[in-house]
């Protein structure tokens, strides 16, 4: 059955671990082409490489069209139109809408008026699902597993949508969060509140050096200029944590750096040929968890996609 993906939350944890598993045979095999004469919109009102062109990208080996814009410079939105008609036009031309928007909350408002699917790409500070499923995807695939897991996520927690949203998804798998940022970027109380209802252990701090050489996964995140409405706000927190490659010397020998990027300076480029660095091949692992996304949005299984000699050669 088609749906859309708003918040993490849209999905039980039973749905997100079919994803990845639809995500492992795209990884095996990401030339498909079973969604021919399909068409997608992707309309990006921010800014975004990685997850625009690994949405793209994935439309298109999975065989289908993709139209939308990168920027909402040449829309109607320039000479008043809502995004309540934007979206209920381009619904008139497609099978999907994946958006990214700067306001937390226009994907769920995009989903009330769209007669197609809506997958969020990202909405302000709000949330990210699709960045989390590559996220858990990558942590599966470095560690083994999901369950029991020690997660410390350092930067910028109260604007980082990625954040919120893999914080959303990994209490179902029994973590130790260490929440890692100054007091003014600390994690929003809503989520904190989620993880004392269900008994999810978790600590904060303001010092990188408390949990680094505990974790399994260190998540790092960019300092986000374009969150704060104050510029000398932006600039006491912008430089707070500096990670290089002389801080991993007593790291577990199984942690990997994350980061859903872009960097600017929070991890040094010496870390890039270390064996924990794992953000660029994260990044790739987009592109087999948006086709898996996309499929489930489109109503395919794993099971159609395995019993379908036209998918899986």
């Amino acid at each position: 059955m088609p749906k859309s993906l708003i918040s993490i939350q849209d999905f039980s944890k039973e749905e997100v671990l079919h994803i990845l598993e639809v995500a492992k045979e795209f990884e095996a095999d990401r030339e498909q082409n079973f969604l021919a004469g399909k068409v997608i919109a992707c309309l990006f009102f921010e800014p975004s490489t990685r997850t625009r062109l690994s949405f793209e990208a994935a439309v298109n080996r999975l065989g289908a069209r993709v139209i939308g814009f990168p920027d909402n410079r040449n829309t109607s939105q320039r000479k008043g139109e809502t995004l309540e008609d934007t979206i209920k036009i381009v619904s008139n031309y497609v099978d999907m809408i994946v958006m990214r928007h700067p306001q937390a909350g226009a994907a769920d408002i995009a989903a009330s008026v769209a007669s197609v699917p809506v997958i969020n790409a990202g909405d302000g500070a709000n949330q990210h699902p699709s960045q989390t499923l590559l996220d858990l995807y990558a942590v599966q695939k470095t560690q083994g597993r999901l369950d029991g897991l020690t997660v410390n996520m350092v930067g910028d927690l109260k604007y980082g949508r990625a954040v919120h949203s893999l914080v959303e998804a990994l209490r179902w798998f029994d973590p130790h969060f260490i929440f890692t940022s100054p007091e003014e970027l600390n994690m929003p109380k809503k989520y904190l509140e989620l993880l004392d209802r269900e008994g999810v252990d978790y600590r904060q701090t303001d010092r990188i050096e408390d949990g680094l050489n505990i974790c399994d996964v260190l998540y790092m995140t960019r300092v986000q200029q374009e969150r704060f409405p104050d510029m000398d706000e932006y600039n006491k927190v912008k430089d707070v944590y500096r990670l290089s490659a002389s801080m991993l010397d007593s790291v577990k020998p199984n942690m990997k750096i994350m980061h859903p990027l872009p960097r600017v300076n929070e991890i040094s480029t010496d870390i890039d040929d270390t064996p924990y660095a794992y953000y660029f091949q994260q990044a790739r692992n987009g592109l087999y968890a948006r086709q898996a996304l996309i499929c489930d949005a489109l109503g395919i299984t794993l099971e159609d996609i395995k019993n379908d000699k036209t998918i899986i050669a």
